[in-house]
């Protein structure tokens, strides 16, 4: 059993499980994760298995496969079919999520943990409401099992051999040109409709320049030579993160804000630093350091000033190189 509690941006409800509840379900993926007949042939299981994501195939790797080893928006295939499913994690039928798991588990102890794990119910104010479909989001086993019912639709659009990549519940198909991806996209959308008994979300799907939309916070810019750039709405999370971890009234030391700040920008870098932008992570350095300064001279009692946190004493006076033996990770790092 969870507590569910709403997602503002996409309304979907997620389980929140008890330490106890989490422990078992990592036990459980984990034990799924090793069984020999999912994995002992991976193509005939998972046959995009690279393009999807598994134990050795994190969202990061997906990323290096994709942009660094396909680049996928190249000539031809300048226009994108930007696959959203409504509420994905809410309508996965139980009964065809069993079968999938039963075509490759034979153990009838864990089908019957599985099945008791889909049907726990969701805790929502002190009352417990049964659940007849659909997997917990945010629960540890959730993106295996949605990798076993969307399996279906990697095999279908290999089948079609459509130049695409997908992760959970969003999926990117790659065309030539506009008209071929409203061909595609009213074909695919009607095999998931008809055949995997899911909704795709119209308002978030789109055919369009690849440019336009974003995946996994990426997204690309135009002209001739396609670039990966980091997406404006990732970009504005990291600026509102680091805008937190900056406050000036926190009441704590600099040496102390600026460790915290490193760690989160150091696993921002090993995410977002693949971008082939430099001039964004150059700015975004800049940006950071000139919020340092003003804590600074907020810390030093002095009226705090977002305009003298970038004059030319402070600069001087407190360097990139100060920053940089505080421990302080650079975003772009000049050859």
């Amino acid at each position: 059993m969870s507590d569910a509690d709403p997602v503002p941006q996409g309304g979907n409800p997620w389980g929140f499980f008890c330490a106890r509840a989490s422990v078992a379900e990592l036990r459980r993926r984990k034990a799924l994760w090793k069984l020999p007949e999912l994995w002992k042939n991976q193509k005939t299981v998972f046959p995009t298995a690279p393009w999807t994501f598994g134990p050795q195939f994190p969202q990061r790797r997906l990323l290096l496969v994709l942009f660094l080893k396909h680049n996928f928006p190249s000539t031809p295939h300048r226009w994108v079919v930007d696959l959203d499913l409504e509420k994905f994690f809410d309508r996965v039928n139980h009964d065809r999520l069993m079968a999938a798991i039963a075509r490759r588990v034979n153990d009838k102890r864990m089908l019957k943990l599985m099945r008791a794990f889909l049907e726990s119910g969701v805790m929502e104010n002190g009352l417990v409401s049964p659940v007849e479909e659909g997997t917990p989001q945010g629960g540890p086993l959730s993106p295996l099992l949605s990798n076993l019912v969307l399996d279906e639709l990697d095999r279908e659009l290999e089948r079609r051999q459509h130049r695409f990549v997908r992760y959970a519940d969003d999926c990117n198909i790659y065309v030539a040109s506009e008209r071929a991806g409203k061909r595609v996209k009213q074909s695919v959308t009607r095999f998931i409709q008809r055949r995997l008994k899911l909704k795709v979300n119209e308002a978030k799907s789109a055919v369009a320049r690849p440019q336009e939309r974003k995946f996994l916070g990426f997204s690309f810019t135009g002209g001739a030579e396609v670039k990966r750039r980091i997406a404006p709405k990732a970009l504005f999370r990291c600026k509102q993160r680091v805008r937190e971890l900056t406050r000036r009234t926190q009441g704590i030391s600099l040496e102390q804000m600026t460790k915290e700040l490193a760690d989160y920008l150091r696993g921002w870098k090993g995410y977002f630093g693949y971008c082939q932008t430099p001039s964004v992570l150059h700015g975004l350095d800049q940006w950071i350091r000139r919020r340092l300064r003003s804590v600074i001279w907020k810390q030093r009692k002095r009226r705090s000033s977002w305009h003298l946190a970038n004059s030319p004493a402070l600069s001087t006076t407190f360097p990139n190189a100060y920053f940089d033996s505080l421990g302080l990770p650079r975003l772009f790092a000049a050859a």
